[in-house]
């Protein structure tokens, strides 16, 4: 199987289909009938071959191909246009799926730049790894419907066009499709296939066009129907219907609050995008489509956080579009555990995703975002939601109140946001402070004084133990936490440097060695006052810490917000959503210049096709991890909203 890319360029997408793209206009992943699993594509290759050459192939930068690349505005249609100076066949591709389908469709332009008429064959080649596996594969050539079908299972895929081919090979096909020597072999338990089209003395000047269209099924029936519901109108019908949806997804949603061209432009990709990630059969939503399928730099991308979710949906919600955070909240209803806790992430259907444990911090967001969520929804839409979520806010809220240590008053250990550590973490601390507090508003409006009794007077409790027992006097910045658990070597040598430590035992015996401080400087302590309230913005503390947090934690060649002093994980660079959650405290806290110019950074540092990555390269400044990240959209956009209403109208 094809080594992929980590980083792409471009994603497509219908909420059932999801396909990651590179500047030179190949798919390389494509998931469905889910945006999170499983995904399909091995290789997909586009060429074409003048008489007597073999193939160049057009999606890549071989042979002095050269690629511009841009989505067309306001749309998820990905254009590209490769030449090369060593053929005279200028292509155009625009690579779309289609609203409400089961087909990608790809419209290639072919033009004759020369000064005489040119033959030449298009090749398309695919090969599949259906259902992410490498293993029981069948490619057929369907005489019927002129098309390669690939399937695996319960998983069909077939490849046509509505030009009919002059030439196909079923099967060990990528050194004929190289050739030009498509054998007709016509099936094979094999995963890979091409086929070819001729096009004869095309004039100087002139434009050819050809569409290939993907279509899928869980039988051979259902992908057979879609393909010929995808020929029954001409690829640019289907361009025309595309880019209607999109200009009307854009259109039902609130526009930018703030006109300044690049604001306005990336804000609206950035609604494009979080689309994408939103998965139309369940309402789960994804943090970014996978890069490392097998985990060789990180544990994997394509899963559900409800934390990171918990941020998008507020985001959706202030763009006004609450109809994907209604599809989100009754997700969460199926993903919760019979104790009330959220898991830390989650497949689309709501089962038990890869994990390194629980991080109290995912479910009491979840509480937290249904809050936001109901406020602004309109009077009979509250009643409907409370009635919807009212069990799930319950016992997820008792949960969070059990898990409360009696002797710190902060939850207990759990996983950081980052993932990295245990510990009863600062910023797990505020989170479940919002969480309850929600509940307990949630209760409020139910008329449960009891229960919102209960839950408000444990947020008020963590409040407090945040502000007496997790500031730093001595470095006049918050605590990452208390209780970390760390390594017998660093136990020992913290103990020889004279830091607090302790050490206790878990089950079975095996010793737990904690440091009683964290005192890492952490971009996630600005959420204390940003967005779990529990200090204001203007609160000493906050404004030390958030100092602190710009002083030690920006990146000095490029700029940007690092996560925490010390960070290795991809080299320790700036990321985009953290530099946005600096830019939010500044705006809060009244400071508008600061804030415009963290929110500039973020601008420039968007990829060529306006999609924002997780991380920017430390020392060049370029796209160094993720793209795009949800997260770092949905920040994008609650920014710009602040600063909007901030009365700043850039």
């Amino acid at each position: 199987m094809e080594k992929k890319p980590y980083l792409v360029d471009a994603v497509i997408g219908n909420s059932r289909f999801l396909g990651s793209m590179t500047q030179t206009g190949r798919l390389v992943r494509l998931w469905w009938p889910n945006v999170d699993f499983p995904q399909h594509v091995d290789t997909i290759r586009s060429g074409i071959r003048m008489n007597g050459a073999t193939t160049s192939w057009f999606d890549s930068t071989e042979e002095g191909w050269q690629h511009e690349a841009a989505y067309l505005p306001r749309t998820n249609i990905f254009h590209v246009s490769a030449k090369s100076d060593e053929l005279p066949i200028e292509v155009e591709t625009s690579s779309f799926a289609v609203p409400g389908e089961d087909i990608v469709a790809f419209r290639y332009q072919f033009m004759n730049r020369s000064d005489r008429p040119v033959s030449f064959q298009f090749v398309y080649y695919s090969s599949m790894s259906v259902t992410e596996s490498p293993y029981y594969h069948t490619t057929e050539f369907d005489v019927e419907h002129d098309a390669l079908v690939h399937f695996r299972h319960r998983y069909f895929f077939m490849a046509s066009s509505a030009n009919v081919c002059t030439k196909y090979q079923a099967a060990q096909a990528w050194d004929n499709a190289v050739r030009g020597s498509l054998d007709g072999s016509r099936i094979q338990m094999a995963p890979d296939g091409a086929m070819e089209w001729a096009f004869e003395d095309i004039q100087p000047g002139a434009t050819v066009s050809l569409p290939v269209y993907i279509t899928a099924g869980h039988n051979l029936e259902d992908a057979q129907a879609a393909m010929t519901t995808a020929k029954s109108r001409t690829v640019e019908e289907w361009l025309d219907e595309t880019t209607a949806y999109w200009d009307g997804f854009l259109n039902s949603a609130n526009p930018s609050p703030i006109k300044e061209s690049r604001i306005a432009q990336l804000y609206e990709r950035s609604l494009l995008t979080m689309k994408l990630m939103a998965d139309e059969q369940t309402g789960s939503i994804i943090a970014a489509p996978e890069f490392d399928e097998n985990f060789s730099r990180c544990g994997g991308y394509a899963y559900c956080w409800g934390r990171d979710a918990a941020f998008i949906t507020t985001a959706l919600d202030r763009a006004g579009l609450t109809n994907l955070s209604d599809r989100f909240y009754e997700w969460t209803l199926t993903a919760q555990d019979a104790n009330g806790a959220w898991q830390q992430r989650h497949y689309h259907d709501g089962t038990l995703a890869p994990s390194w444990g629980i991080q109290l911090d995912e479910g009491a967001s979840i509480l937290w975002g249904m809050y936001q969520h109901y406020l602004v929804l309109k009077n009979e839409e509250q009643s409907q939601f409370l009635h919807q979520v009212w069990n799930a806010v319950e016992a997820g809220a008792n949960y969070l109140v059990q898990m409360m240590d009696k002797e710190t008053g902060l939850p207990r250990a759990s996983r950081d946001l980052w993932e990295e550590r245990g510990a009863q973490h600062t910023y797990t601390a505020a989170a479940v402070y919002a969480g309850l507090h929600a509940a307990a508003s949630f209760a409020d409006v139910s008329d449960r004084p009891n229960l919102a009794s209960i839950w408000r007077s444990a947020s008020e409790q963590i409040a407090d133990a945040i502000l007496h027992s997790c500031w730093n006097e001595s470095n006049q910045v918050f605590y990452r936490g208390l209780k970390l658990e760390v390594t017998e070597s660093t136990y020992i040598e913290a103990q020889q440097q004279g830091y607090a430590t302790s050490k206790t035992s878990r089950e079975k015996g095996y010793p737990v060695y904690m440091l009683e401080q964290d005192r890492v400087v952490d971009v996630s302590l600005l959420g204390i006052s940003v967005p779990f309230a529990v200090i204001p913005a203007s609160h000493e503390y906050a404004v030390k810490t958030a100092d602190t947090i710009e002083r030690l934690l920006t990146s000095p060649v490029v700029g940007g917000i690092k996560r925490y002093e010390d960070d290795n994980y991809i080299g320790g660079n700036p990321w985009i959503l953290t530099t946005l959650w600096l830019a939010q405290y500044r705006i809060q806290n009244g400071q508008i210049d600061e804030a415009k110019a963290l929110l500039h950074w973020v601008i420039d540092h968007q990829t060529a096709t306006g999609l924002l990555p997780e991380q920017v390269d430390r020392e060049t400044g370029k796209t160094a991890w993720v793209v795009p990240l949800t997260w770092s959209h949905a920040m994008f956009i609650l920014a710009v909203h602040m600063l909007a209403e901030a009365g700043e109208h850039i």
